[in-house]
């Protein structure tokens, strides 16, 4: 695994535990020389993760839109930084560069790059690992929503089971490591048939 892309606030969070979840997983990536692909800003536990990643010697990769060049939120400096045109070209040139993808605790724009990823994997369009850190059970509402949508038939199990979850960084990348993508029917071709 060379590279894993971070989703995360651009906010830290009213929670100190969030913020000690970014360093330790910058330095999770630091001990197994895996570079970090990111959202390219310097605030918030994207700004954190980052940081301990570049302080430690490591490679950190950022995706930004043009328009929050504006912002001046852009990290000054990454191992390289990307300008795109839309928050949809951001995305997939983070899919195209990360051969896996980890959440941390954020925002709508978090869960919008978690989901699609996602829906991507469940659609096997690509076959990287999804990985969840649930830090002091953030996320838990969200898994209990992925149970409910398997128990009324809108999810299918093998589906939900992509999603790797763990509260702690270093399980959770190895568990990324030894992943193995389930193959299942292509919706699509039952569609057709």
């Amino acid at each position: 695994m060379k590279n894993i892309c971070v989703f995360c606030g651009s906010s830290a969070g009213n929670n100190s535990l969030y913020r000690d979840a970014a360093v330790e997983l910058g330095n999770v990536l630091l001990s197994q020389d895996i570079g970090l692909v990111y959202g390219g800003a310097s605030v918030g536990l994207m700004g954190i993760v980052a940081d301990t990643v570049l302080e430690g010697g490591g490679r950190a990769t950022g995706v930004i839109p043009n328009f929050f060049s504006k912002t001046e939120i852009a990290h000054p400096s990454l191992t390289e930084l990307h300008y795109v045109d839309s928050m949809h070209e951001r995305k997939n040139m983070m899919v195209e560069l990360s051969d896996g993808f980890i959440s941390l605790p954020g925002g709508f724009g978090t869960l919008d790059e978690l989901f699609e990823v996602m829906t991507w994997a469940q659609l096997d369009l690509h076959v990287k690992p999804v990985g969840l850190l649930n830090i002091s059970g953030y996320y838990d509402r969200l898994l209990e929503l992925f149970d409910h949508m398997v128990n009324e038939g809108f999810v299918k199990q093998a589906h939900r089971d992509m999603m790797l979850v763990n509260s702690s960084p270093s399980p959770l990348v190895e568990a990324m490591k030894s992943y193995q993508p389930v193959k299942l029917e292509k919706w699509l071709n039952r569609i057709k048939s």
